[in-house]
C-alpha cells in the first residue's frame, strides 16, 4: 500500500551552502509544533545525521541507491510516512554530484526539491543559479530556492529580483549568523553532542526560518508537497547467524562513526550489543566479538595511548581467537603508534604492527566494496591518515570510480583481528556483515 506524506529534499550547488543547517532548521521548526517528522541523509556519512536526529529527536537513517540500495532506501522512506507529518532527506554535496546523486534520488522517489544557495557573495546571479538547479534535468519536482548567509534586507530584495524568470520560486532568506553557524573540522561538521550549546544553535537557526516564506508553511501548505510511497517488495528473511553472541562496541566521542541502521542490522541477525568506552579506558565487556567504529581516535590520542585496561582486555580478548573488526578510525588505535598532524608519536595499543600517519589532505575518499564469500559488502572510505606497516593485506575492496573498478582499500588480519578503512553498510548483506563477527569458519 501506497503511504503519502510531505516530503522534500533539501539540496544546494556545492558542498558548504548550509544544507545541514537548513534541513536541522526546518525539523526542527516543526518538530517544536508537535508535528511528527523524520530525516534522511542522502550518501554516506555519519555527522549530518547527529545534527538532525538532535533536531528530530528520531533516529536518521541514510539513503543511496548503490550503497544502501533502492529497496532498503523505498522500506525506510515507506516505514517513516506511515508515522509522521514530514520527511525531509537532506542532500549531498552538490544536487547533481556523485554517481548516484542527491538528484537521483530525488527523481527515484519524487521528492521536491529545496535549493539552498549560500548567497553570501553574490546578487543577480543568484537567479542564474536557481534557474540552472532546476532546469538542468528534466524530471525533477522543485520546491523552490532558499538564499542563505544574506546580508540584510536589501541584499534579499535584489536576491528576490533575481528569481524574475520564476518568482514563485523564492522561499525567502536566512541572514549569516555565528548564533546558528555548526562548526566544522577536517572530516566535516562537529558532533552535535560534544557542543553544550548544540539544540540551543539548533533553535536560533529554526527561528531564523521562521521569518521565511518556507518557515511559515504549516501543515495544509505543505500538503503540496505531498509524495506517494511505494509499499517495499517483501524482504528476504535474516537467518540468525549471530543468534546467542555478544558484540562489544566502542562507543564514545574518540569512535562514533556507527550507522544506526548497522545496529539494527545486527540486531536483526541475532546478536546482543553491549558498548564499552575506550576514552574511559574501559576494559572489553565479556563478548564474543568486537567491532572497532570509526570516528576521531586523532583528537584524543593522550587518553587513548594511557587507556591500558582497554589495550589488555583488547590483547586478552584477540589472543582467545575470538574476533575484532576495526574500521577506519577504529583501526587507526590497534597500530604501534599514531604520528598526529604535527609530527609527534603516540604509544597505541601494539595488536597490529606499524604506525598511521595523520595528513592534512585527504588520503582517500568514494564508494567501497568487500566481496568475501559470504557476500559483497558495500561501504565507503573517507579518511585524512595512512597506514605504514609491513602487513601484507589479506585482500583488498574494489573502489569505484566513475562506474569503473579499480583497487580499494587494504584489509589486514591477524589471527582473530581484521582491520581496514573501509566502512560498512551491514544490510547490504548481512550473511557478509554476520562473518565478520564470527570464527573463520563459522559461515
Amino acid at each position: 500500500m501506497t503511504q503519502a506524506c510531505p516530503a522534500i529534499l533539501v539540496a544546494a550547488p556545492a558542498s558548504g551552502q548550509g544544507k545541514t543547517t537548513v534541513a536541522a532548521a526546518l525539523t526542527r521548526l516543526h518538530a517544536r509544533a508537535g508535528r511528527r517528522v523524520r530525516a534522511f541523509k542522502c550518501g554516506p556519512d555519519f555527522l549530518d545525521p547527529h545534527w538532525l536526529a538532535l533536531a528530530t529527536g528520531q533516529p536518521v537513517h541514510n539513503l543511496d541507491l548503490w550503497m544502501t540500495g533502492e529497496d532498503d532506501a523505498r522500506a525506510r522512506l515507506h516505514a517513516a510516512a506511515a508515522q509522521s507529518d514530514l520527511i525531509v532527506v537532506e542532500g549531498v554535496m552538490g544536487l547533481f554530484d556523485g554517481e548516484p546523486s542527491a538528484a537521483d534520488l530525488a527523481q527515484r522517489f519524487g521528492l521536491p526539491v529545496l535549493a539552498v544557495i549560500d548567497a553570501s557573495a553574490m546578487a543577480g546571479t543568484f537567479g542564474a543559479l536557481a534557474f540552472g538547479l532546476q532546469h538542468y534535468r528534466t524530471g525533477l519536482r522543485w520546491a523552490g530556492v532558499l538564499a542563505n548567509r544574506v546580508a540584510g534586507e536589501r541584499h534579499a530584495q535584489m536576491l528576490q529580483d533575481a528569481l524574475a524568470q520564476d518568482p514563485s520560486a523564492w522561499l525567502g532568506a536566512v541572514p549569516r549568523d555565528a548564533a546558528f553557524a555548526l562548526p566544522e573540522r577536517h572530516l566535516g561538521l562537529t558532533v552535535a553532542a560534544e557542543l553544550p550549546d548544540a539544540l540551543a544553535r539548533l533553535d536560533a537557526a529554526a527561528d531564523a526560518l521562521a521569518a521565511t516564506a518556507l518557515g511559515q508553511m504549516d501543515g495544509a501548505a505543505l500538503a503540496r508537497w505531498s509524495v506517494g510511497f511505494e509499499a517495499p517488495r517483501q524482504a528476504q528473511a535474516v537467518a540468525p547467524l549471530l543468534q546467542g553472541r555478544t558484540i562489544a562496541i566502542a562507543r564514545d566521542a574518540a569512535f562514533c562513526f556507527i550507522y544506526p541502521a548497522n545496529l539494527d542490522a545486527l540486531c536483526a541477525l541475532g546478536a546482543e550489543l553491549v558498548f564499552f568506552s575506550p576514552l574511559a579506558n574501559e576494559p572489553l565487556p565479556a563478548c564474543d566479538a568486537a567491532w572497532l567504529p570509526g570516528g576521531y581516535p586523532e583528537l584524543h590520542l593522550a587518553a587513548l595511548s594511557g587507556a591500558r585496561r582497554t589495550q589488555e582486555s583488547l590483547r586478552a580478548h584477540a589472543g582467545a581467537g575470538r574476533p575484532v573488526w576495526a574500521e577506519c578510525g577504529g583501526m587507526m588505535p590497534l597500530f604501534d603508534r599514531i604520528v598526529d598532524g604535527e609530527g609527534a608519536a603516540h604509544a597505541t595499543w601494539g595488536l597490529l604492527p606499524g604506525e598511521v600517519r595523520m595528513h592534512k589532505r585527504l588520503a582517500a575518499l568514494g564508494p567501497q566494496q568487500l566481496d568475501l564469500a559470504q557476500g559483497s559488502l558495500r561501504g565507503h572510505t573517507f579518511h585524512y591518515s595512512r597506514c605504514e606497516t609491513a602487513l601484507t593485506p589479506a585482500m583488498h575492496t574494489q573502489a569505484l570510480r566513475g562506474g569503473v573498478r579499480g583497487l580499494g582499500e587494504a584489509v589486514y588480519r591477524v589471527g582473530s583481528v581484521q582491520a581496514s578503512y573501509f566502512h560498512a553498510w551491514f544490510a547490504s548483506s548481512p550473511t557478509a556483515a554476520a562473518s565478520l563477527f564470527l570464527p573463520g569458519d563459522s559461515v
